[in-house]
């Protein structure tokens, strides 16, 4: 059953592409079976946001089957009452979205080698030029077990700071974006970095480091403004991946 009648043409929208980046991330095989959530605020309501109806498959997520909530963990639509929402899911996205406003798309992955780099105590090292985007500009936050109690709220966004990215240690990873685009380029290029770095430690060879000016002058490249057209383009890359699914995802 579609709920597109009932809900606003900006809210269907972003219903579409919700449901259309839960596909591609499980496309990058970044899924942990039905655990990990992507959220998305409502265009028209700032303090709703989307989120996956917990154990439905990512690969499966249609833009009916998302959920919205408000900050405090309430389903706001009558029609939406008889689907669950992860409760670390709901801890971790309220917190980010309530906190920033300007960040709209949140992303949070349990893959093998995020997973691994999170338990590493040096963290993400600068031996790729997909880390260094993360130069200085990547944060931490130590694990206290499953996300399930608000009071964990405060020291997620305590250490989050103004960052996009964060490694949760010994969890997996975090990033979030003013829109899915830029939400979507960071959990690739965090996920890829985390890649390489476990391939390059296994081959047990001595790490060749950039110099710090060149860690640094890498990391404002990917920071300039310049760098929005791509995003786009690597969004609409992904998505014509998935393309033959459109009229499954945006049902």
């Amino acid at each position: 059953m579609t709920i597109k009648n009932l809900v606003t043409a900006a809210e269907w929208q972003a219903r579409c592409e919700l449901a259309a980046l839960y596909r591609i991330i499980a496309h990058y095989r970044m899924t942990d079976l039905i655990d990990t959530h992507i959220s998305l605020r409502v265009p028209d309501q700032p303090d709703c946001f989307l989120i996956n109806q917990y154990g439905v498959a990512f690969e499966k997520m249609r833009a009916s089957t998302l959920v919205k909530i408000n900050h405090e963990g309430q389903v706001v639509e009558s029609y939406e009452q008889d689907k669950p929402v992860n409760m670390a899911g709901f801890v971790i996205h309220s917190a980010i979205h309530e906190a920033h406003p300007h960040l709209n798309c949140v992303i949070h992955t349990h893959t093998a080698d995020g997973i691994a780099v999170s338990a590493q105590k040096h963290g993400l090292l600068p031996i790729s030029q997909h880390a260094m985007k993360f130069y200085q500009h990547v944060a931490y936050h130590e694990y206290e077990g499953v996300a399930l109690s608000t009071d964990e709220q405060e020291r997620l966004i305590q250490d989050l700071g103004d960052h996009r990215a964060m490694i949760l240690r010994n969890h997996g990873l975090l990033t979030a974006g003013e829109t899915i685009a830029r939400a979507f380029h960071e959990i690739y290029f965090l996920e890829r970095a985390c890649q390489a770095q476990v391939k390059a430690l296994s081959g047990g060879a001595e790490l060749h480091y950039p110099a710090e000016e060149v860690r640094i002058k890498t990391a404002k490249q990917f920071a300039s403004p310049l760098i929005e057209p791509i995003l786009q383009r690597a969004w609409q890359a992904a998505l014509s991946l998935i393309e033959h699914q459109y009229t499954e995802y945006a049902s």
